[in-house]
């Protein structure tokens, strides 16, 4: 059963933006610090970005800090992933994930998550 719905993924020429939506419906949102993550071909799931609760405080990956932006609204329950410059090693399967609290955030830790989105693919060509 799919507890979270992404969207946004495309193809898209290096140098270039996407902006990936996660939108969790008739879900507590608030109660939900929410991540991204992507998996390339052969390789593993790998942290990307997470955001908490709040929205006071956002992490991110060396290979994305000052390309990506993560960010949550409230009002919508839907978290964000805005993707500039964009590079052909982004191109993966971008997969956004729910975490409930349970006393403290762990955003890089992907076995923390509670929930899951079947994935949107995001292609750079170079």
């Amino acid at each position: 059963q799919v507890e979270l719905a992404e969207s946004g993924g495309g193809l898209v020429q290096a140098g270039g933006s996407l902006r990936l939506s996660c939108g969790a419906p008739g879900r507590a949102f608030a109660s939900f610090a929410m991540g991204w993550f992507r998996q390339a071909p052969g390789k593993e799931r790998e942290f990307v970005a997470a955001i908490d609760w709040s929205g006071d405080r956002t992490y991110y990956a060396d290979s994305v800090k000052g390309r990506f932006t993560i960010a949550r609204d409230g009002a919508k329950h839907t978290a964000y992933l805005q993707m500039t410059s964009l590079k052909p090693e982004d191109t993966a399967v971008y997969y956004c994930a729910a975490q409930y609290y349970r006393g403290g955030h762990y955003p890089l830790a992907r076995d923390k998550y509670d929930l899951w989105g079947q994935g949107t693919q995001v292609t750079v060509s170079s």
